[in-house]
């Protein structure tokens, strides 16, 4: 995976508390939410880490976050946990991802998995995990991730994981 191309005038920017969050709409209200009352707040007290897509007008067209957490052994898939120490494992938690509705179509979305799976990655030289997570909460958004080889979590239809392998291996084709 090469490097993530925007349109001119689009920028990467960490969440701002000045940033257009009561603007956004992804026709999402769970996602919508997130952004408006809660994003802000989880990135002062550490928590997660927002980043927004800005356009030419620095509107948000779309946002994802970040933060780490901890899966236990067995509830990942036994050809990702050989060798690996029975307790609770490292992993990268990809939060909320969000595309502001009148960009959804438009490729955006691509994207802001791209530059999210790519911060995990350079993430990975300093934290270690073992898998990349995310919570799905559409059969839309499910179908979404799976296009990035993306999969379930045994037992859990909508936890969707890439392992470290797999994202090491995107980041270098």
């Amino acid at each position: 995976m090469s490097g993530i191309t925007l349109p001119d005038g689009f920028r990467w920017e960490r969440l701002q508390r000045d940033h257009p969050r009561r603007q956004f709409q992804s026709s999402q209200t769970e996602v919508d939410e997130w952004l408006y009352a809660k994003a802000w707040q989880h990135q002062k007290k550490h928590l997660s880490v927002t980043k927004v897509l800005l356009d030419e007008t620095s509107r948000i067209v779309g946002y994802f976050t970040l933060a780490t957490g901890q899966v236990d052994f067995g509830d990942l898939p036994n050809d990702l946990t050989k060798r690996l120490p029975r307790r609770w494992l490292p992993v990268a938690v990809l939060a909320w991802l969000g595309v502001s509705v009148d960009r959804q179509g438009h490729g955006v979305g691509r994207r802001l998995l791209a530059q999210a799976l790519r911060d995990c990655y350079e993430a990975g030289d300093t934290f270690a995990f073992v898998a990349v997570i995310l919570d799905c909460l559409t059969d839309t958004a499910k179908s979404f991730y799976q296009k990035w080889d993306f999969k379930e979590l045994p037992g859990h239809p909508y936890r969707l994981f890439v392992s470290y392998q797999q994202l090491e291996a995107m980041m270098t084709e």
